[in-house]
């Protein structure tokens, strides 16, 4: 009685209308049609939700990083000086946004499932590029607090909701390489906004300065994009305008063995429960935190640092150009191994030990003539930047559950958060140029990361021991080739009817009928976790 009432309350509706094998498919059905699929029709309805979906996030990641990371630039062009910030000010303008994500997220995770994406994504770029393009008329250090407040709070969903998107989107062995291309953003931003601030600086105005030049620029690129986003975004499969009603049936089809469903629309609160006692959920978490204190250096105090090395302000931000390709080579190369190797956490750790070498070299090396050694630590922090797409992607794949991932992608926003108030404060500025006290205290951080890192790896082996004694009780194969992590497209019951165990599947039943209730990974016994 108790697993019916399960099943009941996760029921996920399937929401499309069309004809498959002359059977007609109502709304609100609880299962959608199982249907066989080729593995070139995956790839065509892959292929067009990129050419769709894939394209608006990286476009709005994109405006967020770069409006995030200008406030570092607009500081080497005048933006102290003229705005009269002393002390630690300059450092809390550069933590407030957080503190704004941080005290956003649990709303974040209640949004992110009630409304729909089409509606609440164009709302929230509006919102950041509203505050990003007032911050041009700041004169003082109250007037910069407020507007980047406002900056965070609007970005606080951004990288949980897009986490959700692509969880519902697509197969799990293809959410690496997607996360990587919308997070790899992150690259093609510091590229951008190095080459923007060069360029108009340049701008002879006697009315603005080159900072609010900048800072107004990308403020109104973001305003100007939220029609297209919103034009081109859809809500989810059922309601795709990009799909025919017999795609539809197919995307759907395709996700079966991710065993995460595909949408919800209903909070459910013991998800938000079962996320919160779970040990998974705050080793995640630990991870975002640690993470974060790294980027957020880089991001807000990158271009400071390498002012320390010698550099003027325009070389510092030229010299920021590298570091920006470096980070898109460093994700797009980490996501790819991680999927073809499908060893996530190993890819993970081994990109935490060249930043864990930065790190030291710029603690150990002195400031004076050796601008080379220097540089090249400073650039081995980029690895750190491969940490983020893969620990997001490890999340959207381990968690069962609308309600839950939401939770947990918005905790893990929250512990980023955390760890962009934090990393910013580490630094100070009369520890300039060497910036010695945060630069150990960051050696400390990432070299617990490698630690955690291998914590949650055992952890996820022992919750698939769990689940295989789980099936085995139930009358299932205790071992399940999981379909969702192989690069190829295969039926969920391919393989998986009968194991060397000899245990066959009881009568009538058959795998991938959880796949769509909107389960969590714990209550589901079908579920794979992947490390």
């Amino acid at each position: 009685m108790g697993d019916q009432k399960t099943q009941e309350e996760g029921t996920q509706h399937v929401e499309i209308s069309t004809a498959v094998d002359n059977e007609t498919i109502q709304p609100n059905m609880t299962h959608p049609p199982r249907i066989i699929i080729t593995e070139a029709e995956s790839k065509r309805i892959c292929r067009k939700t990129d050419r769709t979906i894939l394209v608006v996030l990286m476009w709005v990641y994109f405006l967020q990083i770069l409006d995030k990371t200008v406030l570092g630039y607009g500081a080497t062009f005048g933006l102290k000086t003229d705005t009269g910030l002393t002390g630690n000010q300059y450092s809390l303008i550069g933590s407030i946004s957080s503190i704004a994500q941080l005290i956003w997220q649990p709303f974040s995770s209640y949004l992110i499932v009630r409304v729909p994406h089409r509606i609440l994504m164009p709302i929230l770029v509006l919102g950041w590029g509203i505050a990003q393009t007032c911050m041009s008329a700041c004169t003082n250090f109250s007037g910069l607090m407020a507007t980047r407040f406002f900056l965070g709070l609007f970005e606080a969903g951004c990288l949980p909701l897009f986490s959700m998107i692509t969880a519902q989107w697509y197969r799990r062995a293809e959410q690496p390489v997607r996360v990587a291309a919308w997070y790899g953003t992150n690259g093609i931003g510091n590229i951008v906004a190095a080459g923007l601030s060069v360029g108009l600086s340049h701008i002879q105005s006697d009315v603005l300065k080159s900072w609010q030049i900048i800072f107004m620029f990308v403020g109104l690129l973001t305003v100007a994009s939220v029609p297209i986003i919103y034009l081109l975004l859809d809500n989810d499969i059922p309601s795709a305008r990009f799909l025919n009603e017999e795609e539809k049936i197919v995307a759907i089809e395709r996700l079966r063995a991710n065993q995460t469903g595909a949408g919800n629309r209903e909070f459910k609160w013991d998800h938000v429960f079962e996320a919160i006692i779970e040990p998974k959920t705050w080793l995640f978490v630990a991870m975002s935190l640690m993470l974060n204190v790294g980027a957020s250096v880089t991001n807000v105090f990158g271009p400071s640092i390498l002012a320390g090395f010698g550099f003027d302000a325009e070389k510092s931000s030229l010299m920021s150009m590298p570091f920006g390709a470096l980070q898109c080579i460093v994700i797009l190369t980490s996501c790819w191994l991680a999927q073809k190797a499908r060893l996530k956490g190993a890819v993970c750790m081994g990109l935490m030990l060249p930043v864990v070498a930065g790190l030291a070299m710029l603690y150990t090396i002195p400031h004076h003539g050796n601008q080379g050694p220097l540089l090249a630590g400073y650039y081995l922090l980029a690895f750190l930047y491969g940490g983020n797409p893969l620990v997001i992607s490890w999340i959207v794949g381990n968690t069962g559950g609308t309600t839950k991932r939401s939770f947990i992608s918005s905790a893990y926003n929250a512990a980023s958060s955390a760890g962009n108030i934090i990393g910013p404060l580490l630094f100070n500025s009369k520890d300039a140029p060497s910036y010695h006290p945060g630069v150990r205290d960051c050696l400390a951080i990432f070299s617990t990361l490698v630690a955690i890192i291998i914590i949650q790896w055992g952890n996820l082996i022992f919750l698939n021991k769990l689940q295989e004694k789980k099936r085995f009780r139930n009358g299932k194969p205790a071992k399940l080739v999981d379909h969702s992590m192989q690069e190829h497209y295969h039926d969920i019951e391919e393989n998986n009817e009968e194991q060397p165990s000899g245990r066959k599947l009881d009568g009538g039943d058959e795998l991938g009928e959880n796949a769509f209730l909107d389960l969590t990974d714990r209550k589901n016994d079908e579920f794979v976790y992947i490390y």
